[in-house]
């Protein structure tokens, strides 16, 4: 009888502690869901050029832990493989809030194509530190219910003052692979995305910009993709950086340097 009731006893013990166990792992699920649905916070901003402007993203002070700082481009911090970009790389990792990026045409493409790949939020990436990714070209990605559609790269117009593969790499204009890679991409979602985020622009931007900043642009097959899909894309907003300005040149693309902006402002 003493037998029964101690297994009796051990049963509901048991049948109590899954139950907490469930409730526990619902509420963390709760919690994670929430700020999957829009709690975490999403900036942009464009190239650091390495250690030549990283300060500005060490110095924000608004962002948690949940939330992100996409730099559009050009973040250089891995070019030489210095102890100094090391140091910089692990302030950013200490950082509160994730670092991502797009790759632009300042980059040493050598060392960001030996990384690893893998896959996050739905797309590809290059995990630099474990709060540090490289966002790679034609892939979209997830962020509080949000796509976000991503494709790096940019013609350097001052390439013939630079040396291959020191200073300079011709990775910097996206493979054919890579273009089809996008397209690809943005057909599973039926070229419906919220975001895009890009280094350089596409053809009629391009022409925009040149017109405000007084130079002849000449286009290349990158701005020529771009407006090819352009045509295609429903999106809310278009971020990119490359051309060192600040402007919002229509109510939805936007060129970004040094202003840090909330996602969908």
């Amino acid at each position: 009888m003493k037998l029964k009731k101690k297994l009796l006893f051990s049963t509901i013990l048991v049948f109590l502690c899954i139950f907490i166990i469930n409730k526990r792992f619902a509420f963390s699920a709760q919690v994670f869901n929430s700020i999957g649905d829009g709690q975490s916070k999403v900036y942009v901003t464009g190239d650091i050029h390495g250690l030549l402007e990283v300060d500005r993203v060490l110095n924000i002070d608004f962002l948690g832990e949940d939330d992100y700082l996409i730099i559009l481009g050009d973040f250089g911090l891995l070019w030489d493989g210095s102890l100094k970009e090391s140091i910089a790389l692990n302030k950013l990792n200490n950082k509160p809030f994730t670092t991502l990026f797009i790759d632009g045409n300042h980059e040493n493409f050598n060392m960001l194509n030996s990384l690893p790949v893998e896959s996050w939020n739905g797309g590809k990436v290059h995990r630099i530190r474990n709060k540090v990714l490289h966002l790679m070209r034609g892939e979209v990605f997830t962020i509080n219910n949000k796509r976000y559609f991503t494709f790096g790269g940019g013609k350097s117009i001052d390439k013939e003052r630079r040396i291959e593969n020191i200073s300079w790499w011709k990775e910097e204009i996206p493979s054919t692979e890579e273009m089809d890679n996008g397209i690809k991409n943005l057909e599973k979602c039926d070229y419906n995305v919220d975001y895009v985020l890009t280094h350089t622009t596409d053809v009629d931007n391009l022409y925009t910009i040149g017109d405000k900043l007084d130079f002849t642009p000449k286009e290349d097959e990158l701005n020529l993709f771009l407006s090819k899909i352009k045509n295609k894309l429903t999106y809310n907003k278009w971020y990119f950086g490359h051309f060192h300005l600040d402007w919002q040149i229509n109510q939805k693309d936007r060129a970004i340097l040094e202003d840090i902006v909330q996602i969908g402002t």
